[in-house]
Parts: structure tokens; sequence; C-alpha cells
């Protein structure tokens, strides 16, 4: 009887597994570290499990600050704001019913105000992770401020706070929920293809992009990991910001696409159009346009001028809210699903 009490116990007991074990699934660019921590700092990395328990934690430290979205069972519970260079526990949901759940952990911040660390995760209750399988589609996003999110939770007379700024409900992850897709985002704030916001000396993101993390050490990354069925890029706003054309800017274009193709193949590219685009973009987009007509199944999307209206749509600095991120998103859906043959459905 006494023995058959400690098993029954420890069916029972909370389990605690590294951020590296089987049963916990991340999408983005990670590293896994030799004591079974995993670490990252570009915007929109997830990391999901299906997790058998009435709670679940995690084991973290963070150098800087960041946001991260908690879904419990695909349903947002809350915001969660990371801090703290030492290792610590933060639960992430409690009083759960008995049974399976699925956690889904997002990060909704840029690397450049932290880079978070994983290191385990802990389920009460029979505590047992499975991995979530992949959706089967998958869309790499490369972009700048608008893919970040960058004041989307902002109103129209705010500037940035970090806390404002939510990847998950700007355009990009919106095409991706819309295609029932993976996404992996690599985007930057200020960045350009070949100069950035005002001059700024810093990476553009066309040297960001190669790297396994966006802000911090110059490790390059491993292009093996995944292969998207998609590429969206959305650059040129920054390069044309506050001066004339800059020099080059069509040529690395380029150069930034054949990149992406020399690591993924013949992968289809979508160059969007961004919405706010001045003159100069335009006609700059318009020789891209001729320029890549012979690169089969890259295409330059149309122009979407004043889609994005003042007061209605805009969050802090003058960038989209969610609701102009939905309109961005709705002009770009049917493109993706001509290029991609992926089905459109009617709750756009």
């Amino acid at each position: 009887m006494f023995l058959l009490s400690l098993l029954t116990l420890a069916a029972h007991a909370d389990r605690t597994v590294r951020a590296t074990d089987a049963g916990i699934r991340f999408t983005g660019r990670v590293e896994r570290l030799a004591n079974g921590a995993v670490r990252y700092d570009w915007v929109g990395t997830y990391v999901q499990t299906a997790f058998t328990g009435t709670s679940i934690s995690v084991r973290m430290s963070e150098e800087g600050e960041s946001y991260h979205q908690v879904f419990i069972d695909g349903k947002l519970l809350g915001k969660l704001h990371f801090t703290g260079k030492e290792p610590h526990d933060v639960t992430l949901a409690k009083g759960l019913s008995k049974g399976q759940h699925v956690l889904r952990l997002q990060k909704v911040t840029e690397g450049e105000f932290g880079r978070t660390t994983l290191y385990s995760f802990t389920a009460t209750g029979t505590g047992t992770f499975k991995a979530v399988a992949p959706k089967g589609r998958l869309i790499e996003i490369i972009g700048d401020s608008y893919t970040c999110g960058y004041g989307a939770e902002g109103s129209e007379t705010s500037h940035f706070e970090v806390k404002t700024e939510n990847c998950d409900k700007a355009y990009a992850c919106l095409i991706a929920r819309y295609f029932n897709a993976d996404y992996v985002i690599a985007a930057h704030s200020g960045m350009g293809v070949v100069r950035n916001y005002a001059g700024k000396k810093l990476k553009t993101m066309s040297q960001r992009y190669p790297m396994l993390y966006d802000d911090h050490d110059s490790i390059a990354y491993d292009f093996t990991q995944y292969k998207p069925n998609l590429v969206i890029i959305n650059l040129g706003t920054n390069d044309f910001s506050t001066e004339a054309a800059p020099a080059g800017y069509v040529d690395g274009y380029v150069r930034l696409i054949q990149t992406v193709r020399s690591h993924y193949g013949d992968v289809p590219v979508l160059c969007v159009t961004p919405h706010s685009a001045n003159i100069f973009l335009l006609a700059a987009l318009e020789q891209l346009r001729q320029r890549v007509s012979s690169m089969k199944d890259v295409r330059v999307a149309e122009p979407m001028p004043d889609i994005v209206v003042k007061g209605h749509d805009i969050g802090s600095d003058y960038h989209p809210n969610w609701k102009g991120h939905q309109k961005i998103a709705s002009t770009l859906i049917p493109v993706v699903a001509t290029m991609t043959g992926w089905e459109m459905h009617n709750d756009l």
C-alpha cells in the first residue's frame, strides 16, 4: 500500500523540462545552449508545447526588457513584461482545468530592447510535455517598424513606448494567421536596405538578415533550420525617409533577394510597396519591378496610397495601429494567395 501511494504521488508530481526538451518547439531564430537553455532576441519568436497540468511556469532571464504574449489553447491570456538578468520563475498560466493544454509564448517586442533566455518549463499536475506540430505553411518576413508593430497599441497622439509595440497586431502576423501559417520575422525599426532612418550608422536590414541575433552578438544564422513557403520583404521607407534617394537602393534590394534565394532556392518573394511610400520610393520600386521581371516568382506589390486614414488607423508616431494593419493585410492577402496557391476564405 505504501509503495502504491508513492507511485500514485509520483504520477501526479510537477515536472520540469529544459527548454531544449523535445516536447518544446521554438519557431524563429534561436540559439540552443549547452546547459539546455534557449536564447533569442528577434521580434515575433515564439515557443509552443502541449502540456498536461493545471498551471505552467517558465524559468527565464532577460538582458534588458521584452514583452511576451501568453496564449493557452489559442486564447490570449495577457502580455507579460520580462525583466531581470538573473534566472527566475514566471507563472504563465494557473487555475487551468485538468487535462492537456497548448501553450504559445510569443515575443512581441524588438531585439534592441532585450534578449530573452528560457531555461526550463514546469507543469503542475500530471506534468507532461509534447511538441506542437508545425502548421505546414511557413512565411518569413523581412521588414522595419511596420513589421515590428511599432506603436500598434498606441494612440495617434502618443510617442513610442516598448509596451505599445506588438508585432502580433501588425500586418505580417495577421497574414500568417489568415492562412494558418507559422512565421519567422527578421525586422528592426528604422532600418533600411542600404540606408537607415535619418542616415543612422547602424547595421541595415541587409546586414542584420544573415545573423542569428538582431542586436546581440555577430553569429551567422544557420539557414538550414527551416525553409519558408514565401518570403515577404517590406523595406524602403527608411531608405527614403529624410534625404534624397540613396545610391544603390535597387541594387541592394536585388542583392537581398539573391541572398534569400541562395539559402532557400527559388522560394516565392513578395516585395511590398509600403503604404507610406513617397514618390521617390515609388519610382525606385518601379525600377525594382523591371529588374526582377525575369526572376521567377518574384513580385512587387502594387501601391496602396492613402489606405491608412489619419485618426482611425494611426498609432504612435504616425505608425499604423492594429486597425491600420488590418487594412494593409487585406490588400496583401489576395497577392499572397495568388503567389502560393493558398485558398482564401470568408472571415477576413
